[in-house]
């Protein structure tokens, strides 16, 4: 359907259908018409591919995968949308709507069922209350995806695709470079949505690795020692990774010591594989 970043039509539709903004899904739709079409043309969305969409809002990104990728399916949890998108995307034959929460489908068996033979990409307009959740699950679950390529907060891009050993890295910062390779593709304005969230947004692609980095003995405990580490920002790695997994410091120095680390060193100042040597040091 054309028209469907003019904000007349938008309105339009959306009375028609007694749809009213929810604060609580954090609902912003796109309105920019040159936005969708890039992240659908940067998010793999051609031919050989199916797309996973997650979030549809009115259906202005959804419209421009189906133009692209072979198939798409839309996961969208607010059912209020349904007949709106049966109205928006109706030309498409290529395009299935599930109305479910993404946290709780098996996208696994979904990517099976439904992406025989293709390759397959995720997009996504995230709402910003939920963005690392939906993007960690995406990673951890080891899908068979090629990339995801999302649209987030400005400043939640930038601590996402922040370099290892910089200031601006945490805890997330590391989970996703362990899964894949992050890169910020372009910002978009406050002003390119409807209603206009607070802040402005970047578009992030996340290509994933084929295979995660080596060395690591106990990958549950490598995470819980990253997420320790970064539980309190202003302390050094010992003070914070041992308040963090509750150990005695005198064993942390130890580990740090062994990992030929600073005895005073920060966890932002740490590389990946200096991480994994120290969480390995403490097993």
């Amino acid at each position: 359907m054309d028209g469907l970043s003019n904000i007349g039509t938008i309105k339009d539709i959306l009375s028609r259908h007694g749809f009213t903004f929810s604060k609580n899904l954090g609902q912003n739709f796109l309105v920019n018409p040159s936005v969708c079409p890039r992240i659908a043309e940067m998010g793999n969305a051609r031919e050989g591919f199916g797309v996973i969409e997650i979030g549809t809002g009115i259906g202005v990104l959804t419209n421009e995968l189906a133009k692209r990728a072979d198939k798409v399916v839309a996961v969208e949890i607010d059912s209020r949308l349904m007949p709106v998108l049966a109205e928006t995307l109706s030309e498409h034959d290529n395009v299935k709507i599930i109305n479910e929460d993404v946290m709780k489908v098996d996208l696994r068996r979904l990517i099976e069922e439904e992406f025989q033979g293709l390759e397959v990409a995720v997009c996504a307009n995230l709402p910003y209350y939920i963005t690392s959740p939906i993007i960690m699950m995406l990673l951890e679950q080891r899908l068979p995806v090629r990339t995801v390529t999302v649209m987030v907060q400005k400043e939640a891009a930038q601590r996402l695709c922040a370099p290892l050993g910089s200031r601006e890295a945490g805890a997330v910062t590391v989970s996703v470079r362990y899964f894949s390779e992050p890169e910020l593709l372009f910002s978009v304005s406050r002003g390119s949505f409807m209603p206009p969230p607070n802040v402005d947004s970047c578009v992030v692609r996340f290509t994933l690795r084929e295979k995660t980095p080596a060395g690591v003995r106990d990958e549950a405990f490598f995470f819980r020692t990253v997420r320790a580490a970064f539980s309190q920002r202003r302390k050094t790695l010992c003070n914070s990774a041992a308040a963090g997994l509750g150990l005695p410091k005198s064993r942390v120095t130890e580990a740090i010591a062994a990992a030929g680390l600073p005895e005073n060193i920060r966890p932002e100042q740490l590389t990946m594989e200096q991480f994994i040597d120290f969480s390995n040091q403490l097993l």
